[in-house]
């Protein structure tokens, strides 16, 4: 972690809801005048889309499994590296994945490919990264100890695989039995190097529906915001003001001593009014430790 170039992390699986989450959190920073260098998770895939299918039927030939959640599809080491690399200069490089044909069409490129490396863009106020490894960390990599402040996005797992099946399907143009197998395929990865993720990030928002969705794979449509809830889980954040989340968030309740439940349309409401002040302390943390190396 660094005082003088902080990172924040938004991570979940595929089909989260990171993205929404991330629009938030840029409205947050165009309120406060923040100057972010943008980092996405998909960047440190390993290989391009043709090369990943390649290494998925080499490990179908072995009876083994390859998924984009593990380390055998991506560089953890690079991002740690990054990560790493920011806090002690404020620079560092960055890519895109590209998904789509609309991706990547400015790049004169075909989609599941990646844009070359190049800098960041220079004195930025703090790092932030959406992906699906913001606090992973194994035995020789621990990308969560660079990461100032660490959001995750988990809603039950039903609720994510329909996010991830409408939005492949509609979004990415794959078929729902190709999503589905991939959700087979991916699920060690999921257990070990997804999941534990959430046991050191510092708030999660789960977003609960209050609709059936037992059977994800015939899913129509995506429980709206207000047929859910979310359930906010904040760990090692000093002094939460709960009473001021109450009185500001009707319909809200604490359901644990250190969990808020919001109905689900209170959502982005909810993050401003908790986000907010943490990156705001950032930033006066980074301020000072500006000044006191200007006067050291």
């Amino acid at each position: 972690m660094s005082d003088r170039h902080p990172i924040i992390a938004v991570t979940g699986s595929s089909g989260s809801g990171t993205t929404t989450t991330s629009q938030a959190v840029r409205h947050i920073f165009r309120s406060l005048r923040v100057d972010a260098a943008f980092v996405e998770g998909d960047s440190f895939h390993r290989y391009t889309r043709p090369e990943m299918d390649v290494a998925i039927r080499k490990a179908q030939e072995k009876g083994k499994h390859i998924s984009y959640f593990g380390p055998e599809a991506n560089d953890f080491k690079a991002l740690e590296a990054l990560f790493k690399t920011y806090g002690e200069t404020g620079n560092g490089r960055h890519r895109r994945y590209l998904h789509s044909f609309d991706d990547a069409v400015p790049y004169n490129q075909m989609p599941g490919t990646f844009t070359p490396w190049e800098p960041l863009a220079s004195d930025t106020d703090l790092l932030f990264y959406e992906g699906l490894h913001g606090a992973v960390a194994g035995d020789d990599y621990d990308v969560a100890r660079h990461v100032d402040l660490m959001i995750g996005m988990v809603p039950i797992v039903n609720l994510e695989w329909i996010q991830k099946i409408i939005r492949d399907t509609s979004e990415r143009g794959h078929s729902r039995e190709s999503v589905a197998q991939s959700i087979v395929r991916s699920m060690d990865d999921y257990i070990h190097h997804i999941v534990p993720q959430f046991s050191r990030t510092h708030i999660n928002f789960q977003r609960v529906p209050t609709v059936d969705t037992s059977n994800p794979f015939s899913a129509k449509d995506i429980p709206s915001m207000d047929e859910s809830f979310v359930v906010i889980r904040f760990r090692g954040i000093p002094n939460p003001d709960f009473p001021y989340y109450l009185q500001m968030i009707d319909g809200s309740f604490m359901s644990r001593i250190n969990t808020l439940v919001v109905p689900g349309g209170k959502m982005g409401l909810a993050m401003e009014l908790i986000l907010t002040p943490l990156i705001e302390r950032l930033m006066d943390r980074k301020q000072r430790a500006i000044i006191q190396a200007q006067d050291a």
